[in-house]
């Protein structure tokens, strides 16, 4: 029972963590970034990476994440051009790769020590 209860507290946690992640990236790309933004932007990110990602979603998360972080250095030019929003497209793109690189490097780290121990 009481590892039931700490398995659904660490999920509600990695859960949060994400909700909180997307919101505070969307919401910051309306802003100049600030360092403290930046940083908790990036812990967000690990704890995502550490508590969300199970072995079985590690493939299909990697697949995800590599293609939107491709697709986003790419896409911030064109956008970056885009009159009035463009700039503002550009920082929500920054602000969520900012989030979501961190995540991406632990899974990718979980991915290799498991085929290593194997």
């Amino acid at each position: 029972m009481a590892g039931e209860k700490r398995h659904t507290l660490v999920q509600k946690i990695g859960t949060w963590s994400f909700i909180v992640g997307i919101v505070i990236a969307l919401g910051a790309g309306f802003f100049e970034l600030k360092a403290l933004i930046v940083s908790v932007l990036i812990v967000l990110g690990l704890i995502v990476g550490f508590l969300n990602v199970t072995g079985e979603e590690t493939t299909p998360f990697l697949l995800a994440t590599v293609s939107l972080v491709i697709v986003a250095a790419v896409g911030q030019g064109v956008l970056g051009q885009v009159e009035r929003v463009g700039p503002i497209l550009e920082r929500v793109l920054t602000t969520f790769i900012t989030f979501v690189i961190p995540a991406t490097i632990i899974v990718a780290c979980k991915a290799i020590y498991s085929l290593a121990a194997d």
